[in-house]
């Protein structure tokens, strides 16, 4: 604990999910020849790039700038980028970056032909077992959801797709910046609604990717698989406090890995007998469990590692994401854990922490928003929900307020009316009003522009979903007339045609 650790970097970090369709049907499409022509692209830039693969197929491709990859399926893009430092034109940085990108993907779908629906769930996908066999990515961890612990994994493989602003945080702010990103999310839901229909029917809400969870947790083996997607009953106290709702009884440790990594989809983890909650794994001196991989039964040591790897088990409107320069020893965290010591430590530790936005659904400039907003509209789309955040974390104390004014259970209360009307919601709107108002002043002037999307939908009060719905419901006819009726108006258009790249 006596080398020097790093000081904080304020970074800027943004994951693109992007909802995969036949160019000339609209059906949901499994990617086949997608990452060979993006190779190719970059190569013509001059970008190296090195493949990812799982189960002798190619499942992503890593840059320096980005992992262009896949999400649960082949029919669901996701493009990471590698955090940019923030500063007086991080969020232009970063927004350059992800136009570049998405330029890319556009063009190598091409050898598909594909595109990206500006959607954020496909409007007509099947979810039963044999589309589910075809398209999902054969990581081990889907074993572990499915035949463990339950999941109805499958609910999500028609291409549910979310638009992940990550920003950073200095650690002392980290369980604030989570509250206020949880007790907020509404506004997000409702701004970048744009999930209005699922297998082919209009079901009746502006953002019904966020019904996912419960779908897929309510039939698990485990109670708290659940309880961990559910609005807690109040703010969060302390790192100690949050770890203790995530970890503590009445939850059941994931799978845990037998070596040091932060691929937690793809590495070999171990199920601990009898099911026991992550604190009394690390109170243990050891625990036998079983491989995931070969099904030996082995004696795990507990390890901070274990502590650092399991911080993706909670599916909130929102995650503390961190990483440990120095992985402290194991009994020093625990002491620190019981006695609310955590932040101290992990600021020893040089923890580099972010929240993980996971409410703002995907979403692309189409021919659809240039004709009824326009250039400024459409630039501003991908990387709004980065600035949106943003400027929130970046004005704590009046995001905070904005959180107390309204009260922690009347904003959670909102989250259903923000996924079923959108800013059709009256208090809904007067939120969205207020959020964007935070945010704005806790921009730079220079960044302000950036908010030209979600400001859009506020003074329109149509969102993406609202638009979606307008050229389905026109279209009339079949379930597949209605989705090639899409492709004109809602394929994502190059980033080109408004200033992207």
């Amino acid at each position: 604990m006596g080398a020097p650790v790093p000081a904080y970097q304020p970074r800027l970090g943004l994951e693109i999910e992007m909802v995969v369709a036949h160019a000339h049907t609209g059906a949901s499409l499994p990617v086949d020849a997608y990452f060979s022509a993006l190779r190719a692209i970059k190569k013509g830039r001059g970008v190296a790039s090195q493949d990812i693969t799982l189960a002798d197929r190619c499942i992503g491709l890593q840059t320096a700038t980005a992992e262009c990859g896949l999400d649960n399926g082949f029919n669901l893009l996701e493009t990471a980028l590698a955090p940019v430092d923030d500063g007086p034109d991080g969020l232009s940085r970063l927004a350059a970056l992800a136009h570049r990108e998405l330029a890319d993907t556009l063009q190598a779908l091409e050898t598909d032909q594909a595109c990206v629906l500006n959607a954020s769930q496909h409007p007509a996908c099947p979810r039963d077992p044999d589309w589910y066999a075809k398209v999902c990515v054969p990581r081990p961890i889907y074993h572990e959801l499915r035949e463990h612990r339950g999941w109805h994994h499958w609910e999500g493989i028609d291409a549910k797709a979310q638009n992940g602003a990550n920003t950073s945080v200095p650690v002392e702010d980290a369980i604030r910046a989570l509250n206020i990103a949880i007790a907020l999310a509404p506004a997000s839901l409702a701004l970048f609604a744009n999930s209005p229909l699922e297998s082919g029917r209009d079901t009746g809400l502006k953002e019904n990717r966020m019904t996912v969870w419960p779908r897929v947790f309510g039939p698990g083996r485990f109670a708290g698989d659940a309880r961990l997607c559910q609005y807690p009953s109040r703010p969060f106290d302390d790192m100690a406090d949050f770890f203790h709702w995530m970890f503590g009884p009445g939850t059941v440790t994931r799978g845990l890995p037998l070596q040091h990594s932060y691929d937690y989809k793809s590495v070999p983890t171990v199920l601990l007998e009898g099911d026991p909650c992550l604190v009394d794994f690390l109170r243990a001196s050891a625990w036998r469990g079983r491989r995931c991989d070969d099904g030996l039964l082995v004696e795990l040591a507990p390890h901070a590692r274990h502590f650092e790897y399991s911080q993706i088990g909670q599916f909130l409107d929102a995650r503390l994401r961190y990483r440990l320069e120095i992985l402290p020893p194991l009994s020093e965290l625990m002491r620190a854990w019981r006695d609310g010591g955590l932040e101290s430590l992990f600021a020893a530790c040089g923890a580099q922490t972010y929240i993980e936005a996971r409410a703002p659904g995907a979403g692309f400039a189409d021919e659809c928003l240039l004709r009824e907003a326009g250039i400024a509209e459409a630039h501003s789309l991908l990387p709004a929900p980065c600035a949106m955040q943003k400027g929130l974390l970046a004005n704590l104390d009046e995001a905070w307020r904005l959180v107390d004014e309204w009260g922690w259970e009347a904003l959670g209360a909102l989250r259903e009316p923000a996924m079923r009307a959108g800013v059709g919601d009256a208090r809904v709107k007067a939120l969205c009003a207020q959020v964007l108002s935070v945010a704005r002043s806790g921009l730079a002037p220079a960044d302000a522009h950036w908010l030209a999307y979600p400001e859009f939908v506020l003074a329109s009060g149509r969102s993406a979903a609202d638009r979606l719905l307008d050229t389905w419901n026109g279209a009339g006819g079949t379930v597949e007339h209605r989705l090639a009726a899409l492709l004109p108006y809602h394929a994502a258009v190059h980033p080109g045609r408004y200033g992207g790249v």
